[in-house]
């Protein structure tokens, strides 16, 4: 499997403070089955002034110490970047950071306010040539009055990542109803974990594989911590990449109480990521 957003890079945020921890959590994220994760610290102005450079050394510094303890797992860099004016700019400059220097780019929105000018952000992103990863919105405090924005998003190229952690119940109810929701409404397009240590946020990434598995079936479970992360190292053109696939309760299974269910791609082909006509799409949407 590989984790798309993590941070475990030693003293740059609330993640490890140590070292010893974060190797602690790269032997912890083999064992766990996950052989690439992205270094994703945070870029949050006035609290965790990271930079991409910096980010860069610590990611190679890491994984230096990775192989000499002979532990199998591959950093790549990125950023958890928090909305910021300039952030297209910045990611030109390169003080944030894409996944993997690739056209995904994790995007991060206040917890407890939805900022106003997210879809210009969106927009502006994606007309530069990027594929915004709206990160874990299950967990937004402002999601329950704001769901139906998030999925218009989604419909115009914008990418979500889902917490391992909220299927299991770890940020609350309401970020399990919404993490299960969208799985079943067929918008999730990434799990991963966010985990910052071992033991409170510890990797955990086949344990929300398995309970997404539940909900829509191996093979998108399989989407969301493999294809997809694939997609994204390999700078892969979302239109290459499976769409999310739907939960669809079928007449006869919700007589037996047996949820089922199919990929839904025919029928929202019109709506892949391609950039072609996108910008149009969101323009309209945006106005």
């Amino acid at each position: 499997m590989i984790d798309l957003h993590c941070h475990i890079l030693p003293g740059l945020d609330d993640g490890p403070s140590t070292l010893a921890i974060s190797l602690q959590m790269a032997s912890a994220f083999v064992e766990n089955g996950v052989s690439v994760i992205a270094c994703t610290s945070h870029i949050l102005p006035g609290l965790y002034n990271n930079s991409g450079p910096q980010i860069r050394r610590a990611t190679a510094d890491l994984q230096q110490r990775i192989n000499e303890k002979g532990i199998s797992l591959q950093l790549v860099t990125g950023a958890d970047n928090h909305i910021t004016p300039d952030f297209v700019d910045q990611l030109r400059r390169g003080h944030l950071l894409s996944l993997a220097d690739s056209r995904y780019v994790l995007v991060e929105p206040p917890h407890h306010v939805a900022p106003p000018r997210l879809k210009e952000l969106f927009f502006d992103l994606i007309v530069a040539g990027y594929v915004p990863v709206l990160t874990h919105p299950e967990r937004l405090t402002w999601i329950n009055s704001h769901y139906e924005s998030i999925k218009q998003l989604v419909q115009a190229g914008v990418w979500l990542q889902l917490t391992a952690g909220s299927l299991a119940g770890a940020f609350g109810k309401n970020a399990r109803y919404w993490s299960e929701r969208m799985l079943e409404d067929g918008v999730v397009h990434i799990l991963a974990t966010d985990a910052h240590d071992f033991e409170r946020r510890p990797p955990n990434l086949r344990k929300g594989r398995d309970l997404a598995a539940k909900r829509i079936g191996d093979r998108e479970a399989e989407n969301l911590v493999v294809t997809r992360p694939e997609g994204v190292l390999r700078n892969a053109m979302p239109s290459t990449l499976p769409l999310p696939a739907q939960a669809i309760v079928r007449k006869d299974a919700a007589e037996s109480e047996t949820d089922e269910f199919e990929t839904a791609q025919s029928s929202r082909s019109d709506d892949r990521a391609d950039h072609g006509g996108i910008g149009h799409w969101l323009r309209r949407f945006i106005e």
